[in-house]
C-alpha cells in the first residue's frame, strides 16, 4: 500500500462510529505544568513536555483535562498559538522541541518522519492497536511502514447553520450549486450575510477551496493536485476558482481582517447565514445554544462526484527526535490514546470526535452523532489541504494565494501561474 495516499473509504476509517527557540522562550506560549491529582505524579517517569497547538479556550482545557489523569509522570504544557505552531513546525522539529506534540495525520505526518525528526512508536501501536480501525492506524503510518502518530480526535467540514433561524426564515438545505446559489440570494434578500467567511489565519479558505476541487473534479484529481502532480494551470483548477469567485458576492466581506472565531461567533449571533467550517465551530456557540446548531455537506457540483468526498482531519500526538524523555512520551501516548482520554476530549469539546473504537458516544450530543454519521457515510476523506501536501508548499505558496484570491478574485490566470511555478520549484 502507498501510505501517502490519504485513506478512501470512510466506513473503513470511522466503522460505526517563532518555535526556532526553546518552547519555554516563545513569547505566546505558556508553562503549564500538570500532574496526576494533588500536584505530583504518582509514577517514576520523570518529567515529560508536550508541546501544545491547542491554545483556543476549550481544546487548552480538553488537553490539560485528559493529562491530569495521567499519573506515571509530570507533565509540563507548553501551550503555543495555533498559527504560530503550525508555521513554525520544522524550525521547531530542528531546534529544542518537548517530547511529545500535536500534531495532525496522514501527509504531514508523513513528511516529518521521513524527515527523521520524530520517533516511530510502533511498539505503542502494538498495545493500542486493538482500539483503532486499520486505517486509523493506516493514517499514522509512514512511508517506511512504521507508525509514529497516535490519532486522538477528529472533526468533519460541513456547512453549519443556526436552525432556529432557518426555520424562522424557511430555509431549507440545498442540494445542488444552484440552490445553494439561490438560497444564498435569498438570504441576501432578507438582510443576512449569506456565507460567514474568514481567512485572516490563513487557512481556513483552504476549506473552501478543497470542497469545490473535490465536488468538481473528484477526489482522485485533488488528491493528485495536492501531491504535485497535477498543473495549477488546467482548465479543471481554473474552473474552480472560477466557481468560488461566483460566490464571493455572498461571502462575509473583509474576510483578512476576521478570524474563524469571529465569524464562528457572526453565525451564532445571526448575523449571518451558513458557515463552511469544521465542526469545532461549535466552540464558538453558548452552551446553552448549541442544540440550535446543525449543518448540512456542501452540495452536489458535478454529478460524477455527488457529494461522495469531505475533509476530516485527524488530530494527535507524536514524539519528536531530540525527546529527552521517551519512555515518558511513550507512556503519555498510551494514556492519550485511551478512550477515557478521548471521552474527557468529546465531553469538554463540543466539536470533536474521538478516533477510539472503544470510545464511549453514547453522551454525543445531536451534533456530534450527525458528525460521525456524516464522516460514515463519505466515499472519500480527505485530511485538509494543509496536511494532504508539503508543508512548505502550503505555508509560503497557497497560504498567500489564497489570500490574494479572496482580495483580488479577479486576478485567476496570473495567480495559477504563479502558483504552478512556486509548486515546480518545490515538487522536485
Amino acid at each position: 500500500m502507498d501510505h501517502r495516499l490519504p485513506i478512501s473509504r470512510r466506513n473503513l476509517l470511522f466503522g460505526a462510529a517563532a518555535l526556532g527557540v526553546p518552547a519555554a522562550l516563545v513569547g505566546c506560549g505558556s508553562d503549564a505544568p500538570s500532574a496526576a491529582p494533588g500536584g505530583t505524579a504518582s509514577g517514576n517517569l520523570g518529567t515529560i513536555t508536550l508541546g501544545s497547538n491547542a491554545s483556543d479556550e476549550i481544546p487548552k482545557k480538553s488537553l490539560e483535562t485528559q493529562v491530569k489523569a495521567f499519573t506515571q509522570a509530570t507533565v509540563k504544557i507548553n501551550t503555543v498559538d495555533h498559527n504560530t505552531f503550525q508555521e513554525n513546525i520544522n524550525r521547531y522539529l530542528r531546534g529544542t522541541p518537548e517530547d511529545v506534540f500535536t500534531w495532525f495525520a496522514g501527509y504531514r505526518m508523513q513528511f516529518f518522519a521521513e524527515q527523521g525528526l520524530a520517533i516511530e512508536i510502533s511498539d505503542v501501536w502494538r498495545e493500542i492497536g486493538g482500539d483503532y480501525t486499520q486505517a486509523f492506524k493506516d493514517q499514522s503510518t509512514g512511508i517506511d511502514g512504521k507508525q509514529y502518530f497516535v490519532p486522538s480526535t477528529y472533526y468533519p467540514w460541513a456547512v453549519f447553520y443556526r436552525k432556529s433561524l432557518w426555520q424562522e426564515k424557511g430555509y431549507e438545505p440545498p442540494a445542488t450549486l444552484d440552490e445553494f446559489t439561490a438560497l444564498a440570494k435569498k438570504m441576501k434578500a432578507d438582510g443576512i450575510i449569506p456565507i460567514a467567511f474568514a481567512d485572516k489565519d490563513g487557512w481556513p479558505a483552504m476549506g473552501t477551496f478543497d470542497i469545490l476541487n473535490m465536488r468538481m473534479n473528484g477526489y482522485d484529481f485533488h488528491v493528485s493536485l495536492m501531491q504535485g502532480k497535477q498543473s495549477w494551470t488546467d482548465p479543471k483548477v481554473r474552473q474552480v476558482f472560477d466557481t468560488w469567485r461566483g460566490l464571493m458576492e455572498y461571502h462575509q466581506p473583509a474576510a483578512l481582517g476576521r478570524t474563524w472565531q469571529e465569524a464562528g461567533q457572526s453565525l451564532a449571533q445571526k448575523k449571518t447565514g451558513m458557515y463552511l467550517l469544521g465542526m469545532f465551530v461549535a466552540q464558538q456557540f453558548p452552551e446553552a445554544d448549541r442544540d440550535d446548531l446543525d449543518f448540512f455537506t456542501f452540495p452536489e457540483i458535478n454529478p460524477a462526484y455527488g457529494t461522495d468526498s469531505i475533509d476530516a482531519p485527524i488530530d494527535g500526538y507524536m514524539i519528536s527526535a531530540k525527546a529527552k524523555n521517551v519512555d515518558g512520551a511513550k507512556a503519555l501516548l498510551k494514556h492519550l490514546a485511551q478512550a477515557s482520554s478521548q471521552n474527557i476530549a468529546t465531553k469538554l469539546d463540543p466539536g470533536t470526535l474521538a478516533a477510539s473504537s472503544k470510545a464511549d458516544t453514547s453522551g454525543y450530543s445531536a451534533l456530534q452523532k450527525r458528525g460521525a454519521e456524516l464522516v460514515s457515510k463519505a466515499t472519500h476523506i480527505a485530511q485538509f489541504l494543509d496536511r494532504d501536501t508539503r508543508p512548505d508548499f502550503a505555508s509560503t505558496v497557497m497560504i498567500p494565494s489564497l489570500q490574494s484570491f479572496v482580495s483580488k478574485p479577479n486576478e485567476i490566470d496570473s495567480l495559477l501561474t504563479s502558483i504552478e511555478k512556486q509548486k515546480a520549484n518545490i515538487f522536485r
